[in-house]
């Protein structure tokens, strides 16, 4: 091969590249935010046929380091960028903007067998904390509590910190600290696994996941559902996030598909992913 065809030949491949690159998306996601990444990724390559959407699963922390660390051009979380993560993007030259995509219910969940149908903020505290420990203290069978968490690097556990294991008094907060008896899992699909084959267990997943091999509890009299979650009546919500580098470019790829939640197909697709659009289209 003479150098003159290897020269074009290299030049061929790396135009190649760049214009690959820039009809690729990439998402780092919370396990809670996967539904709706995945079925936004779905839907955009079946109408932008050149356009390659690539999804990950690891955290909602992940996703904000992918995002500071630019390996990724969307960080999907359930929660806010804290502010250590806003302090190590801006250090880096990253400059973090939020899209609010969806809302979610944070749903207290047991297995179907389980008496119980409704629980107070502050029983399912000290279930957690371990001070409770037998259902029978809350009205159900003599039977012990098992209790199921997620990972450390979960935003749908920092949710559940934030609005059940913190407590309020006088301006005062109090942080009170999760059993070290909890069982840790990795996602929402591993937390209803274990309640559906752990018949005193409880634990916490975004309402998207709920089904009806699981029993959701009301919170305070209040069931964990859209109209409540809208109305602002449900006592464990929070909105989902996309976060960006900046605002994207309209007329990107990049901005068409951070945008999609303000059309009618994206907030069909919220919806059929079990969570609730933020507006309703017009």
């Amino acid at each position: 091969m003479n150098f003159r065809i290897s020269i074009m030949l290299i030049i061929i491949v790396s135009l190649s590249t760049f214009l690959f690159a820039g009809k690729k998306i990439t998402l780092d996601c919370s396990p809670t935010f996967g539904p709706i990444a995945k079925a936004f990724a779905e839907y955009y390559m079946s109408k932008n046929k050149d356009v390659q959407v690539e999804v990950s699963e690891s955290g909602s922390g992940n996703g904000a380091k992918s995002l500071i660390n630019g390996t990724t051009q969307i960080g999907n979380m359930s929660r806010f960028m804290k502010e250590k993560e806003f302090q190590g993007a801006v250090l880096k030259g990253v400059h973090p903007v939020a899209h609010v995509v969806a809302l979610d219910g944070l749903a207290i969940v047991v297995n179907k067998r389980n008496s119980i149908q409704k629980l107070s903020i502050e029983q399912i505290r000290k279930i957690y904390t371990g001070e409770i420990s037998n259902w029978k203290e809350v009205g159900g069978a003599k039977k012990k509590i098992v209790i199921i968490s997620r990972e450390s690097n979960s935003g749908t556990l920092d949710t559940f910190k934030k609005f059940v294991m913190t407590t309020k008094v006088k301006g005062k907060k109090t942080k009170h600290k999760i059993s070290p008896t909890a069982e840790s899992q990795g996602s929402n699909g591993a937390v209803k696994q274990s309640i559906q084959s752990t018949e005193n267990a409880i634990g916490f997943i975004g309402i998207g996941f709920v089904d009806k091999s699981i029993k959701p509890l009301a919170i305070n009299g209040v069931k964990p559902n859209a109209n409540n979650v809208m109305n602002g009546s449900y006592p464990i919500s929070r909105p989902l996030f996309m976060f960006t580098n900046g605002y994207p470019k309209i007329g990107t790829h990049l901005h068409k598909f951070v945008s999609l939640y303000l059309t009618k197909d994206g907030q069909k697709l919220v919806k059929q992913s079990g969570y609730i659009p933020v507006t309703q289209y017009r």
